[in-house]
């Protein structure tokens, strides 16, 4: 018991250190930027404040963003989605079959509409809860997260419904970041690839640099930062087309299964919408990584919702907001744009069509 526990500490440490990685690099990046570049090579005083005064707002939102990411704690599913004892002990002696409809009855009234491949209600061994949608377990951070996108070990977190926004907004400040150091460092990087070897800048030729200790890091610090930069544009640019369609990065390669079957598309709701539900209705506050994201992270506005007949007595409700200190109890969701609404009943299931805008 004793190895493994210590095993389990080691992990824990050793998920810090690509963390450490980027803190070291960043803080390089800020003394290499603003003490060797603006400090000791630039001579123009205006020059060297109007790219001081804009590399410090995208460092802020950077390191504002980063850190958001990685101390917001993914959130679990709430104990609604738990058996009752009596239930997980009978769960536990039953064969599959049985299981299934032990679950089944315990999902009633909760808003679970996707199914697993087989058509089986999600259910967590480990955590011992009903998986709500687009929830997944986690094996690194050992729990069920709502909304799992993906752990990222460069956050050492869990990316979900917590901090999906955070993350985002990381992508999109570093990637700022980057190339506004790029950019402005790219005349400099060119001066000190002449031949110049005079130690003082007034012995130099206008468009040469001295060769002094500046020069290593003016260098090194254009050829990380684009580096970097073509790194996160792809994934910001993949990130960005997840949430024009509300997918997470889990149902883009697996195309969540709802009654009717597997549809890539069932949680989208048209760009603006989708892009409303992570990053909040009021626009103001898009850019600031601060949690303004839509729902309660157990459920989910779909395009079709089937519903088991016991399911037929839940109320339908209007998507609301709530921020994850305080998640509500599990809802129905339709959304705030309902269109239309067919309800239709026989002796096996009640169907729910919701028409939505179209997707862009």
């Amino acid at each position: 018991m004793a190895p493994h526990h210590v095993l389990k500490c080691c992990q824990r440490s050793l998920a810090w250190i690509p963390v450490i990685f980027i803190n070291l690099v960043v803080g390089w990046s800020y003394y290499a930027y603003v003490v060797e570049l603006c400090i000791f090579t630039i001579p123009n005083n205006a020059e060297k404040i109007s790219y001081l005064g804009v590399f410090h707002l995208f460092f802020i939102m950077f390191i504002w963003s980063y850190w958001k990411t990685i101390c917001s704690r993914p959130v679990s599913p709430s104990k609604e989605f738990c058996l009752a004892k009596v239930e997980k002990e009978q769960y536990e002696k039953e064969q599959p079959d049985a299981q299934q409809d032990i679950l089944k009855k315990a999902a009633v009234g909760l808003p679970v509409y996707t199914r697993t491949g087989t058509g089986a209600v999600r259910y967590c061994d480990h955590c011992q809860v009903i998986k709500p949608d687009r929830c997944h377990h986690c094996s690194t951070c050992d729990m069920c997260v709502l909304k799992m996108d993906h752990h990222c070990p460069w956050v050492n977190n869990c990316v979900g419904f917590s901090n999906y926004k955070f993350f985002v907004l990381f992508l999109a400040y570093s990637m700022l970041y980057c190339v506004f150091i790029a950019a402005t460092v790219l005349q400099y990087f060119i001066k000190f690839w002449t031949h110049c070897r005079r130690r003082s800048v007034g012995d130099c030729p206008q468009n040469q640099l001295p060769d002094t200790h500046a020069k290593f890091h003016v260098l090194f610090l254009f050829f990380v930062a684009a580096m970097f930069f073509i790194s996160i544009l792809s994934l910001f640019s993949y990130h960005l087309w997840l949430v024009g369609k509300n997918r997470t990065t889990i149902e883009a390669f697996r195309a969540p299964v709802f009654r009717n079957g597997p549809d890539k598309n069932g949680f989208s709701l048209g760009f603006s919408r989708n892009v409303v539900e992570v990053f909040g209705d009021q626009k103001k506050y898009w850019m600031f990584p601060i949690y303004t994201s839509h729902g309660d992270g157990h459920s989910f506005v779909t395009r079709l919702l089937t519903l088991d007949p016991e399911q037929i007595a839940v109320g339908l409700q209007i998507n609301g907001k709530s921020s994850v200190d305080g998640l509500a109890s599990p809802k129905h969701i339709l959304g705030n744009n309902i269109n239309h609404i067919e309800g239709h009943q026989d002796d096996v299931a009640q169907t729910v069509t919701v028409t939505m805008e179209s997707e862009s």
